[in-house]
């Protein structure tokens, strides 16, 4: 057995090793972020950077178990406690609408590190990813991958900041651009894109970053169906709690989506 303690990264820095090691060491779990214990540590995936590009090398290995501790989280600092939340409201926003209300419910509480309802949330969104991951497609081998919706640009971004970005605060501005790029092709209402941006804000996440505009995000597409070994799918929303995949993007219309997120991220630093 290895017990790998950390975060994302750490785990699966980790859980490459331990999969390539004498044909595969049987890997423990203890996940000390919130998006490593809502999210990856209870994934099957581990991989590594390399070749310039996120998540090249990796393995799927099944962990025999994942310990999440709680009290890990007391020592994070506000950008990883916030972090993590980022990909419960992913979830929700392609399959649980009353789990997204739950969130927009305790926003405030989860912003000012309850610790409570960080526990719901961390359960809730860990039992939906297992979920999913327990379906119909456990090790991707199809081409659709619903659980990366905002992930394209995400992942993109990430690359493009040098990692000044971290993953979760990526993951809000991907979420917030697939958002409004939904509202812009008119599957939903501008009260329901309100919503969500509303809830990134109340959170204290960013809407944009620099790295965001330019041709670069373009050439994220690219390299998002490059990573997903066959046809373009990305994850929209044909409404909240609802999911839709397109496997084609209207360049144009992704431009004028980072439009409006830096300018709405303006409003809200002048307000600040």
């Amino acid at each position: 057995y290895i017990v790998a303690i950390g975060g994302g990264a750490v785990l699966d820095m980790v859980g490459f090793a331990a999969a390539i090691s004498h044909r595969g060491i049987r890997l423990i779990r203890v996940p000390t972020t919130v998006l490593s214990q809502n999210d990856s540590g209870v994934g099957v995936k581990n991989s590594v950077n390399s070749f310039g590009k996120k998540n090249y090398l990796g393995t799927f290995t099944t962990p025999v178990a994942v310990i999440n501790d709680f009290n890990f989280l007391k020592t994070l600092d506000d950008r990883d406690w916030r972090g993590g939340i980022s990909e419960a409201i992913k979830v929700a926003l392609i399959k649980d609408l009353s789990f997204f209300e739950w969130l927009e419910q305790h926003a405030a509480q989860l912003a000012s590190r309850s610790l409570e309802p960080m526990k719901e949330q961390i359960m809730r969104c860990a039992q939906m990813h297992m979920d999913h991951i327990a379906g119909k497609d456990p090790f991707e081998m199809g081409s659709s991958r619903p659980l990366d919706f905002g992930h394209w640009a995400a992942h993109k971004l990430e690359h493009l900041s040098s990692y000044r970005v971290r993953h979760g605060e990526a993951v809000a501005i991907g979420i917030a651009l697939d958002s409004t790029y939904s509202y812009l092709k008119g599957w939903i209402a501008k009260e329901d894109l309100d919503r969500v941006i509303v809830l990134l804000q109340n959170l204290g996440f960013s809407l944009y970053e620099p790295e965001l505009s330019g041709e670069n995000l373009i050439k994220g597409l690219r390299e998002f169906q490059e990573h997903l070994g066959g046809q373009l799918t990305i994850m929209l929303l044909e409404r909240l709690g609802k999911g839709v995949e397109v496997h084609e993007m209207d360049h144009a219309m992704i431009e004028e989506a980072v439009k409006m997120l830096k300018d709405w991220n303006q409003e809200a630093i002048s307000k600040s």
